[in-house]
């Protein structure tokens, strides 16, 4: 089940700042948790119309992008 991909979804302003993003840890921004997820799975991302976005990464990856976050 840990293979299984998870869909973080992204929604951007007209200016191009991510106003939401999905498994956001608390404390990150959503730019900043963006940001991170861009440097560390860009490859996973893909850009979708309407000022949409998203990652697909397994839960283990989010998981250790988030621990690697908290530190």
């Amino acid at each position: 089940m840990s293979g299984e991909k998870v869909m973080i979804h992204v929604r951007f302003s007209p200016d191009g700042a991510v106003t939401e993003i999905s498994e956001r840890p608390a404390a990150q921004s959503a730019q900043s948790w963006f940001n991170r997820l861009s440097d560390k799975a860009g490859m996973s991302y893909q850009p979708l119309s309407g000022g949409r976005g998203l990652f697909r990464l397994t839960r283990d990856e989010i998981d250790a992008l988030k621990a690697a976050t908290a530190n």
